[in-house]
């Protein structure tokens, strides 16, 4: 009787605290079965970029790579590219500039004054729902400044079907779209490109769409130094376990005003400052996970030389003034009826995958602040042990609980031949 209750007391503490990791590095039971089921083997086929960056191929075990499309061919189709290099989209309208600076964050908390429905009002708050009225009545206030430039149509290396290039720092973009006879985009030239004359809160409108865009994946722990050296095996298996990311122009809705794919969510972009101080480098847009993802907000904390996983860009070139602009791209809604297929619509898509969590948590539990604290902790707690999932921390309290009460039931065990009283009857 008593090794059964300790073989109870063994298998609750186990299940306690399995869970408790599980819930303190914002892992999910999915998760964790998906990766014992994976063991070792890559999720993805991987392409390295000059040994410094890193290109999801196809799902491994899929038949063939990822198709891609040539940019003239989408150019043909699409249609906005008039003044532009192959591949890029023209943005030519007003843009509406804030009364008190480019950094003042006016049209920001304007939007943020206009929204009717919160997801949450903490950081990085959310939004369901934007008045679309009250944000045209209280922009129709501010000045307007006329631009006209051209931008990639989709994510670096800007080829529909393709999936985004990552790990890349801010002045490696800057070298990447030079290359290419271009340049980085400035952060008020991608604003634009995003919201249009409109100052659209979402590339795609004013309420916000889980389905729209490559948003509110469940947010996975980092490993600190996974990515040091950037082209070697370590790297690219941490990259496999974070990536969530799709192929460039998966998704049809994701669409700005002009016709730029995927500039919320996906990979951030990096783009440069309109301020005079601080960090050149701003990201834009957010990422796959439960972060913010609108035109408007911007992280300005990270210096020229930062790289992370979720880290990409798309380039921006002047345009052919004389030639005459495209006009306005139609609301996605409306291009079925029309009989005007998209991008996305000839896109590939992958498989769906098991261990991606379609949407974010609304009760803020896997906000990524919290999971970022959840993770460093966990970290704390679990430093130099080997992890079933191969790159995380593992769950070295368990492991220890479990094994405490083991070794105790078998010292009882051991021990109770010796207590039991002789020339008595059992």
């Amino acid at each position: 009787m008593l090794l059964a209750k300790a073989a109870a007391g063994l298998a609750l503490t186990g299940a306690f605290a399995a869970a408790w990791w599980l819930r303190a590095h914002g892992l999910t039971l999915a998760d964790w079965q998906n990766e014992l089921r994976r063991g070792s083997e890559p999720r993805f086929e991987w392409r390295s970029v000059d040994r410094k960056h890193w290109q999801a191929q196809a799902l491994r075990g899929t038949a063939a790579p990822t198709a891609s499309e040539p940019p003239e061919v989408t150019d043909a189709r699409e249609g906005n590219s008039a003044g532009c290099p192959s591949g890029m989209v023209r943005v030519k309208g007003s843009a509406r500039m804030e009364l008190f600076g480019p950094m003042s964050g006016e049209i920001e908390r304007l939007q943020d004054a206009a929204c009717t429905d919160w997801i949450s009002k903490d950081f990085p708050a959310r939004c369901r729902t934007f008045d679309r009225e009250k944000i045209a009545s209280e922009v129709a206030k501010l000045p307007t400044k006329p631009l006209d430039f051209c931008m990639d149509r989709f994510e670096y290396p800007n080829v529909l079907g393709e999936s985004p290039v990552i790990v890349v720092t801010f002045r490696e973009a800057e070298s990447l779209c030079k290359k290419s006879q271009k340049r980085l985009c400035s952060e008020s030239e991608w604003t634009f490109a995003c919201e249009g004359e409109e100052v659209r809160p979402y590339p795609y409108g004013y309420t916000r769409d889980a389905t729209a865009c490559v948003v509110d994946r469940a947010w996975r722990p980092f490993t600190e130094g996974a990515l040091q050296p950037r082209d070697g095996t370590k790297a690219r298996e941490e990259l496999d376990r974070l990536w969530q990311g799709e192929p460039s122009g998966s998704r049809a809705a994701c669409k700005s005003p002009f016709g730029v794919y995927d500039m919320t969510g996906n990979v951030d972009e990096w783009t440069r400052t309109v301020k005079s101080t601080g960090y050149a480098s701003v990201l834009k847009g957010g990422y796959w996970g439960p972060v913010r993802a609108r035109c408007r907000p911007a992280t300005r904390a990270h210096n020229e030389d930062f790289v992370a996983y979720q880290q990409g860009f798309r380039c921006c070139a002047e345009s052919n003034g004389a030639v005459p602009a495209p006009p306005p791209v139609p609301p996605v809604a409306a291009l079925p009826d029309a009989g005007v297929p998209s991008a996305a619509s000839t896109a590939p898509r992958n498989a769906p995958r098991a261990d991606l969590e379609p949407e974010w948590n609304e009760g803020g539990e896997d906000d990524e602040v919290d999971a970022i604290t959840r993770a460093r902790v966990g970290l704390a707690c679990s430093a130099g042990v080997a992890s079933p999932l191969g790159r995380a921390p593992a769950p070295a309290v368990p492991l220890l609980a479990a094994a405490a009460v083991a070794a105790s039931a078998l010292r009882w065990r051991r021990r109770r031949p010796e207590r039991r009283p002789r020339g008595r009857s059992s």
